[in-house]
């Protein structure tokens, strides 16, 4: 206290020390000339000392007064404040959650009157987390829900010095109501309105062979069921063309309907049909979108993706992404010469009509990638354009076939770098992109970016990112290779003696490595692009070559089956904790397929930079390795799909493969 009014005191005094001695010392040069004067001057002096201090320290205890009296009616306007605010208020210690106060407002919400401060305030209000005040924030960052209502919660953090030394905090909350602001925003997000499609999407094989009779008995118990599946919406549901329906809903049913997984798919799919081949269901969902418009397009958009993942599943757009379902079941050929055709005439006109055509596989190309390569060049040496194949840096899969190209006159200068590519490009560049849909998995993000003409020619299912804005998309889930439908295309271009042998070879490698010898994902179609690329010279005893291993990699390969474990009773899961050729993993995952009891099979290693696990996954058909390695960010077809994890070690990435294998048979 002696401090403070020490302070005061400096404070309201004025610096009298400096007059008082120029006035004495006046006095004293007046005692020369006059020693009475100087005795009255000295007189006024001490006179004029005693009535400045007495009044300075009248003056300090009424300014003592007034600052006390301010004080106390703060203090008394805060406590006032905080025990009668219209808001819910309360106090306690986030770091221990314990209740130290709060006024009567908040325990009207609680009805924890006698035992308040004996609890925790996340027990008070379940879900509660007060880590946004120790983050520095003032506004909780969600709506808080206590009991039937729901609040904003705003606060502040003070931080105060215990009787121990030890800093302690200590918050100070209050509590808005916007219970019905919260329910008129839910009503409206929820009435929000969601555009559906429906295609049946094997109409023709579905009612092939039936007579009128059947025909009517198929679509009538078909429209039936779609008729009750919706029905609880109370939307608007209408048939506008053979096999495709409108459908308008409320968002509010659309998370039953993902919950369900879009049971009516498999609703569909158990009608009997009068041909044998079972009615599949594709449908496309748009929502979040600014108008009715946009809602159709992305409901169509939705309708096309399934297509390309091979239909039998829905697919929900949003502004952002896509969400899948279903799509378990194996693809159908469906494909028909008709589009063949169309597209070859529609690559054809492209490729003469630019200055240079760019073919670009995927990153780590294998044979399949560089002998679609091969037909484009073929295709564009035909139409008299020069074709250039992008080259990866470093060792591939394919660099054997690379190598015998290479040495080819008509291929000794058609392998040239991405950044070369790029300073070649002109507006009337053409790229080709084969054997992959996704911008990030080709050799050059960059090239791809750079041309403004890009054909997209492949049979992998079509994940969330995709090439867009191609100016040809030949895309076909049902395929079995990217060289089968490179095939298809040539036999509308050019004769099969306008192949080279060596290209021939290149094209039939490519089926050969991604049907396991025509044993798996085959078709017609595929039998006869295979006798069309004999009829041009290829050599099957060659291909089989390109295939054989040395000494080295049987035992790797061997040794990697070693360490297999059975999960699921019928799949295989193989993990090492070294590098090892990504050839080997995959050939070792068909291996593999080759024992008794096992349906599916997974290969994982780290990649020999060690910042990425990569996995090898195949299937005999009955487990759909492409919808387990999509979890993973990877992607693929039905029976062959892989994934590059780039974060975590190899045991972690395991437990994560492990997971999406448990939800995939969950959601079974």
């Amino acid at each position: 206290m002696r401090l403070k009014n020490k302070k005061l005191s400096n404070l309201l005094e004025p610096s009298l020390g400096l007059y008082l001695t120029c006035l004495v010392l006046f006095a004293a040069a007046s005692a020369l000339f006059s020693v009475p004067l100087a005795v009255v001057e000295g007189v006024v002096v001490v006179i004029l000392y005693l009535y400045l201090r007495r009044s300075n320290s009248l003056r300090k205890k009424e300014m003592l007064r007034y600052i006390d009296s301010v004080t106390t009616n703060m203090d008394a306007a805060s406590r006032d404040t905080m025990l009668n605010s219209p808001l819910p208020m309360v106090l306690f210690q986030p770091d221990t959650d314990e209740v130290i106060w709060s006024n009567e407002r908040f325990l009207q919400l609680t009805d924890e009157r006698d035992h308040l401060f004996d609890t925790k305030l996340s027990t008070l209000v379940p879900g509660f987390d007060s880590r946004w005040l120790l983050e520095g924030k003032s506004a909780c960052p969600g709506e808080v829900k206590l009991g039937a209502k729901r609040f904003l919660v705003f606060g502040s953090l003070v931080r105060s010095e215990e009787k121990r030394g030890r800093a302690a905090a200590l918050a100070t909350t209050y509590w808005v109501e916007i219970t019905d602001y919260s329910a008129v925003k839910e009503e409206f997000f929820a009435s929000q309105p969601v555009v559906a499609v429906l295609l049946l999407d094997n109409y023709e094989d579905a009612v092939k062979s039936a007579d009128e009779s059947g025909r009517t008995a198929l679509l009538s118990e078909i429209n039936k069921r779609l008729a009750a599946w919706v029905a609880p919406t109370g939307g608007l549901f209408c048939r506008y063309d053979r096999d495709r329906y409108l459908f308008l809903f409320e968002e509010r049913y659309l998370k039953h309907f993902q919950e369900t997984k879009f049971d009516v798919l498999d609703a569909v799919h158990d009608i009997p049909s009068p041909s044998g081949v079972p009615a599949t269901l594709s449908i496309g969902v748009g929502k979040d979108a600014p108008s009715f418009k946009e809602l159709l397009e992305y409901a169509s958009l939705s309708i096309e993706m399934a297509l390309s993942r091979g239909g039998d599943q829905a697919v929900v757009k949003n502004k952002f992404n896509f969400e899948f379902y279903g799509g378990r079941s194996k693809e159908m050929e469906k494909r028909t010469k008709v589009k063949s055709r169309v597209m070859a005439n529609a690559l054809g006109e492209l490729i003469a009509d630019s200055s240079y055509v760019f073919v670009m596989g995927h990153k780590f190309p294998d044979l399949d990638c560089i002998g679609a390569c091969a037909g484009v060049c073929a295709i564009a040496r035909k139409r008299g354009v020069q074709a250039r194949i992008i080259r990866e840096p470093g060792n591939n899969p394919a660099a054997d076939m690379v190598g015998k190209l290479s040495q080819t006159p008509e291929y000794k200068e058609t392998f040239l770098s991405a950044q070369d590519a790029i300073i070649l490009a002109d507006p009337r560049t053409l790229l080709v992109v084969v054997d992959t849909n996704r911008p990030e998995q080709v050799m050059s993000q960059d090239l791809l970016e750079c041309c403004t003409r890009v054909a997209v020619i492949d049979h992998h299912r079509r994940a969330a990112s995709y090439i867009s804005n191609a100016a040809l998309n030949f895309h076909e889930p049902y395929a079995s290779s990217a060289s089968e439908l490179v095939t298809e295309l040539l036999q509308y271009i050019l004769e099969p003696t306008d192949l080279l042998k060596i290209e021939a070879e290149a094209i039939l490698a490519g089926i050969v490595l991604d049907t396991k010898n025509f044993t798996m994902r085959t078709g017609t179609r595929t039998f006869e692009a295979a006798a069309f690329l004999r009829r041009s010279g290829a050599d099957t005893g060659d291909v089989k070559k390109l295939f054989q291993n040395d000494l080295s990699g049987v035992i790797a390969r061997y040794d990697i089956i070693r360490t297999a474990r059975m999960y699921h009773n019928d799949i295989a899961v193989a993990a090492v904790d070294h590098t090892v050729g990504r050839v080997t993993a995959a050939q070792a995952a068909d291996e593999l397929l080759n024992i008794s009891g096992i349906d599916a099979s997974f290969v994982l290693f780290p990649d020999a930079d060690g910042e990425r696990v990569v996995i090898s996954a195949r299937s005999m058909g009955d487990t759909n390795v492409q919808v387990v390695l999509e979890k993973l960010g990877g992607g693929g077809n039905a029976a062959t799909a892989g994934a590059q994890v780039p974060s975590g070690s190899v045991e972690e990435v395991l437990q994560r493969l492990l997971r999406a294998i448990d939800q995939y048979f969950e959601e079974d």
